[in-house]
């Protein structure tokens, strides 16, 4: 099944799930956000809120995305349904098992026995993304994983495929976030303080130096919020201080009760130069008011650089104080948000509402 159909069906879906209905797995996998696992369908595990449910075409689509293998259910070892995912999870398998080679679509073709054409058009309706970008995700996730690991930089970087360390820095701007060297360091030397709270939008994490916002998150649970905060800066002093974040947590909450239109707060984040231009641009955008990739590329005068710039959105981690939510599709429509589709659908909606009620002196113009 592809990416964009079950975003049209999750109706559909919930209801095979909430019945647990052998006849589709195979079809389709459901994600967790709470817990960070994904699942077939008939797995016999306690059913979550609908809400906290994310669905994928391929176990792999949800790995890629950070979940986990459920270990009761095993949903890898179903048998898929689907000829085009039959494919696509052959492809997939193919990088995975390599992910340090530099794969091109003729080579991946012949692996699989398909034609460059037809892999490229099937992979990229299942999946939602080419192979080529799905191969690199995955050879960035093996440089990550030997960074992290406390590789030298130098041989993280051939051991992971890149052929030179110009490559690899070329690219880090819009994939790694910051250099290979910094990145390897995991933020030693900060000192960061977090701090949670409710929200109209679930749970709500912020993180602060003393310099500023580093870190707002959103999601269900605590744990994962505080895991995610660990495992970007793995070498950092964090620590959790709720008395002394509330000059940084309270205009946060202000805003998304639509008590404060204006989110002004300084940030202190790690971030490459290109990083850099793309959230400076997109703190540009007005309430209520929302560009493309391609529009943001253009306006920071890199016009061919729109996948870049969604990189950087999705690399975003100040949610709301970098406005993120407010860069859409070439076609209008809310896509891809760190913090679930749902919640960027629920912040425009009210970004709107609130623009409207504005006086017209006060409106922001573009």
């Amino acid at each position: 099944m592809a990416s964009e159909a079950l975003a049209r069906d999750t109706d559909g879906l919930w209801q095979a799930v909430a019945a647990r209905d052998r006849s589709q797995d195979g079809r389709f996998v459901f994600a967790v956000r709470s817990t960070g696992i994904y699942c077939r369908p008939s797995c016999p595990a306690r059913r979550p809120r609908p809400d906290r449910v994310v669905f994928f075409p391929l176990p792999e689509a949800a790995e890629r995305a950070g979940f986990r293998s459920c270990r009761r259910c095993r949903p890898r070892e179903a048998r898929l349904l689907d000829a085009g995912a039959v494919l696509a999870h052959r492809v997939c398998q193919a990088i995975e098992a390599a992910p340090e080679q530099r794969w091109t679509l003729p080579a991946l073709a012949r692996a699989v026995g398909s034609t460059p054409h037809h892999l490229q058009r099937t992979f990229t309706r299942v999946m939602g993304i080419s192979p080529r970008g799905f191969a690199d995700a995955r050879r960035m996730a093996l440089l990550k994983g030997r960074l992290k690991g406390g590789r030298p930089v130098t041989d993280a970087t051939f051991e992971a495929g890149y052929g030179s360390s110009s490559r690899l820095y070329e690219r880090s701007d819009a994939q790694l976030g910051m250099t290979p060297a910094v990145y390897r360091r995991g933020g030693r030397g900060m000192h960061i303080s977090y701090t949670l709270a409710d929200s109209p939008l679930g749970r709500l994490l912020v993180a602060a130096t003393e310099r500023g916002v580093s870190a707002v998150c959103l999601g269900d649970d605590d744990r994962i919020l505080e895991q995610a905060l660990h495992k970007e800066y793995p070498a950092a002093e964090i620590e959790r201080d709720d008395a002394s974040l509330g000059p940084w947590l309270r205009p946060v909450l202000a805003h998304l009760r639509g008590r404060e239109p204006h989110l002004d707060l300084p940030l202190d984040v790690r971030a490459t130069a290109f990083e850099q231009r793309v959230w400076q641009e997109l703190r540009r955008i007005p309430l209520g008011q929302t560009r493309s990739y391609g529009d943001v590329a253009r306006r920071i005068g890199r016009p061919t650089a729109a996948r870049a710039v969604a990189r950087a959105c999705a690399s975003n981690p100040a949610a709301l104080v970098i406005p993120c939510h407010r860069v859409v599709g070439s076609d209008g429509e809310p896509v891809g948000y760190r913090w679930g589709v749902e919640r960027k659908i629920a912040l425009l909606a009210r970004e709107w509402r609130e623009a409207e009620r504005l006086p017209s002196s006060r409106r922001p113009a573009d």
